[in-house]
């Protein structure tokens, strides 16, 4: 049985999703991926998870970008679904990604060992 919050957290994640492909005015914000949202059981906590293709100071121009449109973006969030209360929402960048490029580069570089060792 699917979770309301599961629900909801699926339609924030399609509305923000939405809004993005439509271009936020805010310049700040680079080519970026929602990863996931989580929504509290209550519903009045939604932290939405992200990723940006662009170094560090991308990362922080997009977060920054995004914590100036919450505003708008949880305005359009309540329009939406017409809850009693629209969540609060929090951005985070999701480190997993980051994480397993991590874990690939020293697989690689472990393979390399390897076949530098049985020659």
């Amino acid at each position: 049985m699917v979770k309301r919050s599961d629900k909801v957290a699926e339609e924030i994640h399609k509305i923000i999703s939405e809004l993005l492909i439509k271009g936020l005015k805010d310049p700040r914000v680079g080519f970026l991926t929602i990863t996931g949202v989580k929504v509290t059981p209550d519903l009045r906590q939604a932290t939405v998870y992200f990723t940006v293709h662009g170094d560090d100071a991308a990362k922080k121009n997009s977060e920054a970008g995004l914590n100036s449109a919450k505003g708008f973006i949880r305005k359009e969030i309540g329009q939406a679904l017409k809850l009693r209360f629209t969540p609060e929402i929090t951005f985070k960048y999701d480190t997993s990604l980051d994480y397993g490029q991590h874990i690939e580069s020293i697989l690689k570089e472990i393979g390399a060992k390897d076949d530098g060792d049985n020659s």
